[in-house]
């Protein structure tokens, strides 16, 4: 329906077309769509024209969408030109109603990403980030970054994204690094952050602290080893007897403390208490009880390696082990792994295995499937250790996050994703934080060397306040990527702040993303949103599925069937894609994309393109042009559809 004072349907008309002095005829518009020679033309008159800002004179109400920020390592891809094709169809239609419509757009730092792509470009040069050092090194990625930031916002430009670039922002822009810093410390000063000594992912291969949802889990063809450990005698002469326990990772035998049953297992009822002897090694180990054991896996009895084991941590903990670790962080055995010192994990799990074989000490082996953890970004199979780390406990604040569903005050479409977010923030484990790299938020503490104290600050420190000493340091690492992105609803708007953005656009109305990131990203978002503002950021999470090939299989350059959404714009027109990816799926379901489909759609813009035509053409000769949509006045109901 039209409404005579809709701020937003005025607009709209000048949106489409501007008034002209002289209207298009026959001989002015091809007839076949040129999607070429129109797009950048008229995308450049919108932004210039700035259409794509709040307008002063909105009588809707405000809606607002953050922009999910691309990492600044690349080019878009499709799972950015979906994102990109919904909400702009969700931000014009509101911006053609007369709302108060923001947009906001940006990039993310990609803190490991980033920084992997620099060395390699440091690589061929033949030096590296240390030879250079870290000012140097931060130089260079700046650079780097400029350079592909620039890209990627022309590449959204490309897809039709109406977004404000005047708001655009950048995770390591001033403000939202003062935002990043406001929330490390006020978490520190709530208790909810802390740095202590515990079992983290650990990428050898991007030598960095992995969190939980960086590491991809792949059911991987492995090896059940059984191997039995002698029992030191009770009395001397007394014949040998053994405790068998099985291991996939038998390299790590080196750096057990202490063999494990469950309590109520009675098979190992007269063995606990006793000392098992460490093949190889010779230490002496305890054998306990332990309710964590599973005493129908293997043969009930399970070797205890603290150091290299998040389980075996916690029994650790429990029962005041000592912690051996065997294998480095460059994934080599330690000092501790004896005669393996120096070699790799894997070679030096072929080499135990045929030592133990020689002893007598392997029972038999069986093919076991090892949901092996891999870096999100190496590939590289991940190791366990134990590092120093900063953490957030992420309990409280998660309480509210369910609380905002369970309660209805946000909505996930598909509702079928409730429970997938509801188990992981119920079964939610504090959050590693702190990343061994330069490019990125540097973590605010600074370590004295004079008194040992450690200081957390808004601002930078040049002395010890708690002794006066210069002789300070600040902590080497950078926080994790997410730590500045779950930030972004409110920090994009100019939060710690309170700007006149922030008063009038947060909450944002719709966070519009793939499944793929509903952990990493959608629910942190909450968490921070309820935390920091006392509201949820949103108030709907709209999720859309993968976009695979013709054959429903997933993208990959391994399968050598990726598509590049800028190829498709340049063979078939940016709204041939975005109509083929707006109505090709239904939300939260992954999409085949289909060449024919394209065409289809091409097709189908062309005769769009010709039904304008024809109106232009049979127009043409009204004095004056075609008047401006406030002065029509509809006689019937199909007019005021066409209008």
């Amino acid at each position: 329906m039209i409404e005579e004072n809709n701020v937003g349907a005025a607009r709209s008309a000048q949106f489409i077309a501007p008034n002209q002095a002289t209207t298009p005829n026959q001989t002015s518009l091809p007839k076949t769509y040129e999607p070429q020679a129109v797009e950048s033309k008229w995308y450049q008159f919108w932004e210039e024209g700035g259409y794509f800002k709040p307008q002063p004179g909105a009588t809707g109400s405000p809606f607002v969408i953050s922009m999910p920020p691309p990492n600044v390592t690349g080019a878009l891809h499709l799972g950015h030109a979906i994102t990109a094709t919904v909400e702009d169809i969700l931000i014009r239609y509101h911006r053609m109603k007369g709302d108060d419509t923001l947009w906001v757009p940006g990039e993310d730092h990609a803190g490991i990403a980033t920084q992997t792509v620099v060395e390699r470009l440091l690589a061929q040069e033949g030096t590296d980030r240390h030879k250079i050092g870290r000012e140097a090194f931060l130089e260079r990625v700046w650079q780097w970054v400029q350079q592909y930031k620039s890209r990627i916002q022309d590449q959204h430009r490309r897809l039709g994204a109406s977004c404000d670039w005047s708001r655009e922002r950048f995770t390591l822009d001033e403000g939202l690094s003062k935002a990043v810093r406001e929330v490390f410390v006020r978490l520190y000063e709530e208790g909810l952050i802390y740095r202590g000594e515990r079992i983290i992912n650990w990428c050898p291969f991007c030598m960095s602290a992995l969190s939980d949802l960086e590491v991809n889990h792949v059911d991987t063809p492995g090896t059940l080893t059984y191997v039995r450990y002698p029992l030191k005698p009770l009395t001397e002469g007394e014949p040998t007897q053994y405790i068998s326990v099985a291991t996939t990772r038998p390299e790590t035998i080196l750096g057990d403390t202490a063999v494990a049953v469950n309590p109520k297992d009675s098979r190992y009822k007269d063995m606990v208490g006793r000392l098992a002897i460490l093949p190889i090694i010779g230490r002496e180990i305890p054998i306990i009880v332990d309710e964590a054991v599973d005493a129908d896996f293997g043969t009930g009895a399970v070797k205890v390696t603290p150091a290299h084991d998040p389980t075996d941590f916690e029994i650790g903990l429990r029962h005041d082990l000592p912690r051996v670790q065997v294998i480095g962080f460059d994934a080599k055995m330690t000092s501790d792994a004896g005669p393996y010192a120096g070699q790799d994990r894997y070679e030096a799990r072929k080499n135990l295995v045929a030592d133990l074989e020689q002893l007598g000490l392997i029972v038999k082996t069986e093919e076991y499937t090892v949901p092996l953890g891999y870096c999100q970004r190496s590939d590289t199979v991940v190791e366990p250790l134990i590092s120093k780390q900063w953490f957030v406990k992420m309990t409280p604040l998660a309480t509210p996050a369910i609380g905002a569903v369970k309660y209805g005050l946000l909505k996930i479409v598909p509702e079928r994703f409730n429970k997938v977010y509801m188990d992981w923030l119920e079964n939610i484990h504090d959050w590693c934080i702190s990343r061994q790299l330069w490019w990125g938020h540097r973590i605010p503490v600074w370590y004295c060397d004079n008194c040992g104290q450690m200081t957390v600050s808004l601002e930078d420190i040049s002395t010890c306040p708690h002794c006066d000493s210069s002789a300070i340091h600040q902590d080497e690492d950078v926080l994790d990527t997410w730590f500045s992105s779950w930030l972004w609803p409110f920090s994009t708007l100019g939060w710690p702040d309170a700007t006149a953005d922030l008063l009038r656009y947060y909450p944002t109305s719709v966070l519009e993303t793939g499944y793929d990131i509903i952990f990493f990203w959608v629910a942190r978002m909450v968490m921070a949103g309820t935390h920091f503002m006392g509201v949820v950021p949103f108030h709907t999470i709209y999720l859309h599925g993968l976009v695979r090939d013709a054959n429903g299989e997933k993208m990959s350059k391994t399968k050598n069937n990726v598509i590049d959404p800028l190829e498709v714009m340049d063979k078939y027109g940016t709204d041939a894609l975005r109509f083929t990816l707006a109505t090709s799926g239904s939300p939260g379901n992954d999409m085949k994309l289909v060449e024919e489909r394209i065409i289809g759609n091409r097709n189908f813009a062309n005769k769009i393109w010709n039904a304008s035509r024809f109106v232009l053409m049979t127009t043409s000769a009204i004095p004056g042009g075609v008047p401006a949509l406030s002065e029509l006045q509809p006689r019937t109901l199909a007019d005021r559809w066409i209008l």
